[in-house]
């Protein structure tokens, strides 16, 4: 990178919380944030928004008519750029860029319209100007006044991550000075996690006749209790669950004084691949992204990654074979949050980011549970935080201390 990039804030709505503070302290207990939703007669395992986070967003839809009409992943997004707005010292005449995206979009939305046309043969008139995918972005420029560029994309679930590289790009062009990046989920619906049952990497709920596919003597004492098993390495199923939540961070040009962190590395790279949902073994799209985002650093200088880790099989091992090709024999601490609130989709590399301001922050590591791994390096000065989606389209950040 031609200079340092500065985070001078970052907002989330998430399972976990609707502040920094609520969030980290989430992060203080080992408990999970999953709960079982019914439909059809049948269980699943979901991870909803917090109530803090909720009532924010119900305060939103009501505060305008045409709020009323949006999608629960506009929303989210609009809750969070304003939180983060609000902490990150800019002013009201601060020119911007925007770049938000989604795996899924307007999921619920589209999906009731959907029932209504097939019920009635005809279409709302509002179904497709709120289910597009720039839906998000262009409502959040809206409510804040944007007059700043303004991007959306999607890019399955390292969307988040991907806006966080296009900020980059723009700042280190020259083209801004200042850029607002994230990504906004809402896809606890009934067709959404219909697919993801389909794919077969879901997780089994608890009443449900799995016994020939979950061999519970596999499952450590510790792990037990975690319907997640995100960065459990030795376990025998599948076990990704759903969350919701939307996540977006403020960047700067240069190093700036208020920072929370800056980003001194990106780095990308998709690998062709035999099958739409596989990973190579050993996770070539990771190798890449992580050498480049480590640039000339020795990889020894990194204290700690935040890892993809699904909790799906070979979604953790994958990007752990890849970990250990780069990293060698000693490793970084691993960690991941899936198993606390779930697989976000497009957001969830965003939460990677924010679990790593945080650690930076406080100077603490965030553990998995289940997981034991070696002490832990103080103080924490250098976190590489990953995420990846369907095609193998992987990114890596460093970020560091200001």
């Amino acid at each position: 990178m031609k200079e340092k990039i500065s985070i001078t804030a970052i907002a989330s709505l998430s399972p976990i919380g609707s502040t920094l503070k609520e969030t980290w302290q989430a992060y203080q207990n080992k408990e999970h944030y999953f709960s079982l939703h019914e439909n059809r007669g049948a269980k699943s395992w979901v991870a909803p928004l917090s109530n803090s986070a909720r009532e924010l967003v119900e305060e939103l839809r009501v505060s305008d008519n045409k709020y009323k009409k949006l999608d629960d992943s506009v929303l989210y997004a609009m809750v969070s750029s304003r939180l983060a707005i609000k902490d990150s010292g800019w002013q009201k005449d601060t020119e911007f860029g925007i770049n938000l995206g989604s795996s899924r979009g307007a999921t619920k939305l589209f999906e009731e319209y959907h029932k209504a046309y097939l019920k009635t043969g005809l279409a709302s008139t509002l179904s497709s100007p709120t289910t597009t995918l720039g839906n998000i972005s262009s409502w959040v420029s809206h409510d804040l006044g944007c007059t700043g560029p303004e991007i959306s994309h999607s890019i399955t679930c390292s969307t988040g991550l991907h806006s966080v590289l296009n900020g980059v790009a723009w700042l280190t062009s020259g083209m801004a000075n200042k850029f607002l990046v994230g990504a906004s989920e809402a896809p606890l619906t009934e067709f959404t996690i219909a697919q993801m049952k389909a794919l077969k990497i879901y997780a089994k709920e608890p009443d449900s006749n799995s016994a020939s596919v979950i061999d519970i003597s596999t499952v450590t004492e510790r792990s037990r209790s975690y319907p997640c098993q995100a960065l459990n390495l030795e376990k025998k199923y599948n076990t990704m669950i759903l969350g919701e939540a939307a996540a977006v961070a403020c960047l700067e040009t240069g190093e700036v004084k208020n920072a929370l962190a800056t980003i001194d590395g990106v780095g990308y790279a998709t690998e062709i691949l035999k099958h739409n949902t596989s990973i190579s073994t050993n996770a070539l799209c990771f190798q890449k992204s992580m050498k480049m985002a480590l640039g000339e650093l020795h990889p020894s200088e990194v204290d700690v990654i935040v890892m993809h880790a699904p909790g799906t099989i070979k979604g953790d091992l994958s990007e752990y074979n890849a970990i250990k090709k780069v990293f060698g024999n000693t490793l970084p601490s691993l960690t991941s949050n899936k198993w606390k609130l779930g697989h976000t989709f497009a957001t969830s590399g965003m939460l990677n980011l924010e679990l790593a301001v945080l650690m930076l922050q406080n100077n603490k590591f965030i553990a998995v549970p289940f997981l034991e791994q070696a002490m832990v390096k103080t103080p924490i000065q250098r976190v590489l935080v990953n995420a990846v989606g369907f095609g193998g389209n992987a990114v890596s950040i460093l970020v560091s201390k200001n």
